[in-house]
């Protein structure tokens, strides 16, 4: 992910879901059974690999069969051996024993996960290692793999991986991505070649990306059986050799037939954990739940709307509604720069309590930060005998709500249709708002004579503006 901005949230199954998933996955699964299989005769090689000639044997027991029957119960003792599933007793003679931590596959969700991650960087490391037929082809007569011949760096192999994986994050925990649906492997290749700046990709570009679908392709099938993702391949229609006669016709134009994969509700605490091992922000919905209200109305300050609202919901379940309520008004105050969005996800907080929370509102009724708030919530939900607002309120009400907006969304759409509403509402609105006592009012200002197509009114609002920065002795 080369976007420095912070990570959405993202929403986790619960542990115990998430732990009965990991039991479920082959590989984990594979690994365990081969860990209670292995005995006093079970041998290994120099490297910790069960001895070739005990392959057959391990693969019947996983009920395995075909030219790969080897080859995944090779991969399922490697996995055994370093989640500590099985521990090499003595490295001369070969010999294995049960390692303790398979009693972790009995324990808590927070064990079975853990034995699960480790598991998972198994997986990970060889899906970056080149196909064993090419590994084969570049070994020399000593033994030793050329790896200036397979044209692979290692380091570079991983990072390829981690970014992909880390795309595939980001898309599935963004509000505007394909959330828990599959992603097209072609757009996720191409999110790791294409500039961003580019427009129509060259022939050369789009060569690249054809390189890297076909590496995603093996490593998609390689990740597949630890959970991390479900995977549809590419189909091998589509790499016949061109001048061979195609079996059948193939529709190019069917992105699924280019391979499809999603990141699995394990996948999803899985690379979380990962990114928080590697010192990156990675929120999760809940985490905020047990802090206090000034941390969750900062917290949810760069969430999505529907995240936010999630986040919220769980900090308000926790608590009694009428002391959470004055929690949040108490955090919503200051006059720094976050506090006209820490006082819009307050008010958006208060949008999900019931006419419980009338008595607080009422105490606030003569606050300046939160007496305009406190009367739109009275007012919306039908309360008599509310005071109407004085001009002066209104005016910095106004101002709060969009600073608060630029903050949130920047120049958009909606604050740009909000601000042609209130100049054509209000025909003396600059007259008055430059004397708005309010820290943001100048900056809020600029920002409508920026976004107001009317060259006029842009005019007029940046006069303004220049008062305000003025008054404030800018």
């Amino acid at each position: 992910m080369s976007d420095s901005s912070p990570l959405p949230p993202v929403r986790l199954h619960p542990e115990a879901e998430l732990a009965r998933d990991a039991l479920s996955t082959p590989l984990l699964a594979r690994a365990a059974r081969l860990a209670r299989w292995a005995g006093e005769d079970t041998r290994v090689d120099a490297g910790g690999g069960l001895v070739e000639e005990q392959l057959p044997a391990a693969a019947a027991h996983l009920g395995l069969t075909g030219d790969e029957a080897a080859a995944h119960a090779s991969e399922a003792w490697r996995v055994a051996v370093d989640t500590g599933l099985v521990v090499i007793v003595d490295e001369e003679e070969g010999t294995v024993a049960t390692g303790e931590d398979l009693a972790l596959l009995s324990g808590s969700p927070q064990d079975v996960l853990g034995v699960w991650l480790t598991a998972l960087e198994t997986a990970l490391a060889d899906a970056s290692v080149p196909d064993l037929d090419d590994l084969v082809d570049a070994m020399d007569a000593g033994g030793e793999v050329d790896f200036a011949s397979l044209d692979w760096d290692p380091q570079a192999e991983q990072e390829f991986l981690d970014g992909v994986l880390g795309n595939l994050y980001l898309l599935t925990v963004s509000e505007d991505g394909p959330g828990a649906g599959p992603v097209p492997l072609p757009a996720l290749a191409a999110s790791m070649i294409v500039p961003s700046d580019m427009g129509e990709p060259t022939n050369d570009v789009l060569e690249q990306v054809s390189d890297a679908m076909m590496r995603l392709d093996d490593q998609f099938r390689v990740l597949e059986p630890v959970g991390i993702v479900e995977y549809q391949p590419v189909d091998e229609a589509l790499m016949a050799d061109t001048d061979e006669e195609p079996a059948a016709v193939v529709d190019e134009t069917d992105v699924a037939r280019y391979g499809m994969v999603r990141l699995t509700p394990l996948g999803l605490y899985g690379l979380r954990s990962r990114l928080l091992e590697a010192g990156i922000p990675a929120p999760a919905v809940g985490d905020l739940a047990d802090k206090g209200a000034d941390a969750l109305l900062d917290g949810t300050s760069t969430f999505p709307p529907s995240a936010a609202q999630a986040e919220t919901e769980q900090w308000l379940d926790r608590r009694e509604p009428l002391a959470a309520v004055r929690e949040l008004l108490t955090a919503a105050r200051g006059s720094d720069a976050g506090a006209p969005l820490r006082r819009l996800r307050c008010q958006q907080a208060l949008s999900l309590v019931g006419t419980v929370a009338e008595p607080a509102l009422r105490e606030v009724l003569d606050d300046a930060e939160l007496g305009g708030l406190a009367r739109v919530w009275l007012t919306e939900r039908g309360f008599g005998d509310v005071p109407p607002p004085s001009q002066d309120m209104v005016f910095w009400l106004t101002v709060d709500t969009i600073a608060a907006q630029l903050a949130a969304e920047g120049n958009s759409e909606e604050l740009q249709g909000l601000v042609e509403g209130l100049a054509q509402q209000h025909g003396g609105f600059f007259a008055a708002a430059w004397r708005v006592d309010h820290p943001a009012t100048a900056d809020v200002l600029e920002a409508m004579g920026r976004l107001h197509p009317d060259k006029r009114v842009a005019k007029e609002a940046r006069k303004a503006a220049f008062k305000a920065r003025s008054q404030q002795g800018g």
